[in-house]
């Protein structure tokens, strides 16, 4: 591996020939992807993963490696605990090291209003037995000491942990790989193929395999491809900007965030920083066409979202993208192997600078790397992860918004077992398909 975070430079390290059939296809080798293809082959499936990139080329070796239960809708709690048990026993399995850690995730408070919204949450937490605590001001300046302003209190969840996504997501691809999926990159998918009203495989850039069942993971293309079959989901993406820093003195050695910057620790001796609740929304057709289904959520967090006029060529969202295509033609995810976008150049300036001015004792914060990525949002900010009734034999996982690295495990697993037809052991009522279309109001998670 060249380094972090991923780009085309990076080899093709699976290059299995193309074969004429799966029992499953699974679209998009991001960590829902992966994990997902991992435990259809542990149930005995044969499962062929396509990525038009690379392993792990866009957003799931481009996020922060937080890996939290703190913070999300009460409805992923569940498997967001299930997740944190899978990524210590799949960090074992894999046999390398991925940078899992300890640290816990801590939000602090600069305001009362913002203890009050811990509050709420705090029930939530306590009804699924995690071990969330709040901490008054005098507390949090004492678990995390040397910050230069002060906090009216804080948030923590010490069973929350970290990880390099760079590294942990292509591990956890070797390990499908040894446990029997096929992986393929620079492999793009064109369209699902179909016959008498149902899944019969996926046409790709490489030819046809023929397969009952395909899962749709493919994070912000997800939505272009599945137009081709008539499936329409309102996802957008948004620009997430990224930080490395040079080594400093550890501060912390989980992840936190203030209402400026965000902050984690990392193997390397050095924090991950990013904008605290900042993002950027490249405006398109499909902004356009979905901006009613989005209100809810810009009304709940008018501040969040930066708007820009428009997405750069080749992007999801471009105008003049191609939303339809020809099979036997060469097509816009080809076009575009990798979403590898410019960071925000204000962003990579301003963020180390208020690291540093939070922890003034640190001394000059040096930039290692800068990067961007994508984020695969849905207007309530929680994900698809749903059989596709429109479509039998379709399955999808997308619009993981934000939460997808730390989750992603947990999605997989149930992914894989509603493919299979299983129970999943979740409610999984809160993520499904038709939600979007049976009338039913958009309610946004929690802006945690």
């Amino acid at each position: 591996m060249t380094g972090f975070p991923m780009t085309l430079d990076n080899p093709v390290e699976w290059q299995a020939p193309l074969p004429a059939e799966s029992d499953v296809v699974v679209v998009g080798a991001g960590v829902i992807g992966v994990t997902c293809a991992l435990f259809l082959a542990r149930r005995g499936v044969a499962v062929t993963l396509l990525e038009k990139g690379r392993v792990a080329g866009e957003q799931s070796s481009r996020n922060w490696g937080w890996i939290r239960q703190q913070g999300r809708a009460p409805e992923e709690l569940p498997i967001s605990r299930e997740a944190i048990a899978l990524w210590r026993s799949l960090a074992d399995e894999c046999g390398e090291d991925i940078g899992l850690a300890p640290g816990g995730v801590t939000y602090f408070a600069r305001t009362e209003a913002e203890m009050v919204s811990f509050h709420q949450w705090l029930v939530h937490a306590r009804e699924h037995g995690l071990d969330t605590r709040l901490l008054d001001g005098a507390q949090a300046a004492a678990r995390i000491p040397g910050m230069s302003r002060p906090v009216v209190g804080a948030m923590e969840t010490p069973s929350d942990m970290r990880a390099e996504p760079w590294k942990a997501v292509p591990a956890l691809a070797r390990l499908a790989a040894r446990e029997g999926v096929t992986i393929i990159e620079n492999c793009a998918v064109r369209e699902i193929d179909t016959a008498g009203g149902r899944v019969a495989g996926v046409v790709t850039e490489a030819g046809r395999i023929r397969a009952p069942e395909v899962v749709v993971a493919g994070g912000a293309w997800s939505s272009l491809l599945l137009r081709q079959s008539g499936i329409d989901i309102p996802q957008l993406s948004v620009r997430g900007t990224v930080i490395a820093t040079q080594p400093l003195d550890e501060v912390y050695p989980g992840a936190a965030t203030d209402d400026k910057v965000a902050f984690r620790r990392r193997q390397d001796g050095g924090y991950t920083l990013a904008a605290a609740g900042f993002h950027e929304l490249f405006l398109g057709p499909e902004a356009f066409r979905h901006a009613r289904c989005y209100w809810p959520a810009l009304r709940a967090d008018p501040f969040g979202t930066r708007f820009k006029l428009k997405a750069p060529a080749g992007f999801p969202d471009a105008w003049g993208l191609a939303r339809r295509w020809s099979a036997d033609r060469e097509t816009p995810l080809e076009r575009m192997r990798m979403l590898d976008p410019k960071p925000n150049a204000r962003v990579v300036r301003e963020m180390p600078r208020a690291f540093g001015a939070l922890f003034p004792a640190l001394g000059e914060v040096r930039v290692k790397a800068a990067w961007a990525g994508m984020i695969d949002a849905m207007p309530d900010v929680v994900p698809i992860v749903d059989r596709c009734a429109p479509l039998p034999g379709l399955t999808i996982g997308t619009g993981m918004s934000a939460h997808g690295f730390g989750i992603g495990p947990g999605f997989g697993r149930v992914l894989a077992d509603l493919v299979l037809g299983r129970a999943s052991g979740h409610d999984l009522h809160r993520f499904r398909f038709a939600r979007f279309s049976d009338g039913s109001p958009i309610v946004p998670g929690p802006a945690l």
